[in-house]
């Protein structure tokens, strides 16, 4: 059985999201710059990083049924 997680790309990186995000598989090991890079996204477009609502690093490890969520710089005034 293949791990999973629940993948979600926010903002102007919302059109790299997969059609399996609901059920993204990864395999033992596998960090959030494993998905960022598998995804082409760039490392500084990755600004905002969450695991399971938990602020993460790029070098966080996923585990079976994460929820990853990835949010751009954003600007405002």
């Amino acid at each position: 059985m293949t791990d999973t997680i629940s993948l979600r790309l926010f903002a102007t990186l919302s059109k790299r999201m997969p059609e399996d995000a609901d059920r993204y598989p990864i395999t033992q090991g596998t960090t959030v710059r494993d998905i960022v890079e598998r995804l082409k996204i760039k490392e500084d477009e990755a600004r905002l990083i969450f695991v399971n609502n938990r602020k993460a690093l790029l070098t966080s490890v996923l585990d079976d049924g994460d929820r990853l969520g990835i949010f751009p710089p954003v600007g405002g005034g």
